[in-house]
């Protein structure tokens, strides 16, 4: 099918977006503009800012890119710009690129849709606030010009697992809001992570993390510990807090599908209540705690008779 293109604008050329619009219309704001000018849709990349936000523009291993759609608070639905991008065949528009930097834009020639995707970034300004978004991959049709970076994780048809060191910025959610601080209790679990590990290499433990990819995902999944020598998965909790404690199952659970793990455990601060102990219990998951210089292992049966 034949797309109208932008006339007289060849990839590499420069210009102001204001004066982009006023020839060839679309939205003037935002980062998809359909236009009513000319039958095209163009969107707008900002990679040095959108990674700022958990934002991951950029190419895979495949050489598509993949650009993340537009709405800044909620999850991402496939109405208005998203749509747009989602039907430009269907609709016979064609599908522009440009990159911003300021009020300036660089052509970057046309792109067509190959498919897309959903994950986890944070809402925009808010990095406590975790939401899905949609990932268009696109093929470019001409030489891109300019330089735009790489994805941090391309996706994958199968699982993939390996192991890195133990690490603060190892973490899953420094990859989707990488410019939030971390919390009072997030600093505790890395200070009783640290002391875990130590623990265990002075028995003669393999330790480290295990970096999980799911299929088709690009944000990594992060153990807290992986002990080789047992292998065993550790996940930590800077608290005995019910709710804590549920998450933890929950990564426990979600991280033992791409791990060979013979057994999995729970590092908090102390020792949790009755009920919580039984919860854990039931699920398969023993409780590591310190005491003192010691640490105290629960194995099921004595977590269950204590």
């Amino acid at each position: 099918m034949e797309f109208e293109m932008l006339t007289d604008l060849s990839p590499g050329d420069q210009l102001l977006r204001r004066e982009l619009h006023q020839r060839f219309g679309g939205r003037q704001q935002g980062g998809i503009g359909p236009s009513s000018k000319a039958k095209v849709v163009m969107f707008f990349t900002a990679p040095a800012v959108g990674q700022q936000h958990g934002y991951y523009d950029g190419w895979d291993s495949d050489r598509l890119f993949h650009y993340v759609g537009e709405g800044q608070r909620g999850d991402q639905q496939l109405t208005q710009g998203n749509k747009s991008i989602l039907n430009h065949r269907r609709d016979g528009r064609s599908l522009e690129g440009f990159r911003s930097e300021g009020t300036t834009v660089t052509y970057l020639g046309e792109f067509e849709l190959v498919g897309y995707y959903f994950t986890d970034a944070h809402e925009t300004g808010d990095p406590d606030s975790l939401r899905q978004v949609v990932v268009f991959k696109m093929r470019p049709l001409n030489k891109v010009p300019v330089d735009l970076p790489q994805l941090p994780v391309s996706p994958a048809a199968e699982p993939r697992a390996e192991r890195v060191p133990v690490e603060e910025q190892h973490t899953e959610r420094a990859h989707v809001s990488p410019d939030r601080e971390p919390y009072e209790f997030e600093r505790r679990e890395a200070t009783l992570v640290h002391r875990y590990q130590q623990h265990l290499v002075r028995h003669g433990h393999d330790v480290s993390r295990l970096r999980l990819i799911p299929p088709g995902e690009t944000s990594p999944l992060y153990s807290d510990l992986w002990d080789e020598t047992t292998r065993e998965l550790v996940e930590a909790k800077g608290t005995v807090t019910r709710q804590q404690i549920r998450l933890a199952v929950g990564q426990l659970l979600d991280y033992q599908r791409f791990a060979n793990a013979e057994s999995l455990a729970l590092l908090v601060p102390t020792r949790p209540r009755d009920d919580l102990l039984a919860y854990l219990d039931a699920v398969g998951i023993k409780v590591v705690y310190p005491d003192g210089h010691d640490w105290v292992r629960l194995t099921h049966a004595k977590a269950a008779g204590a």
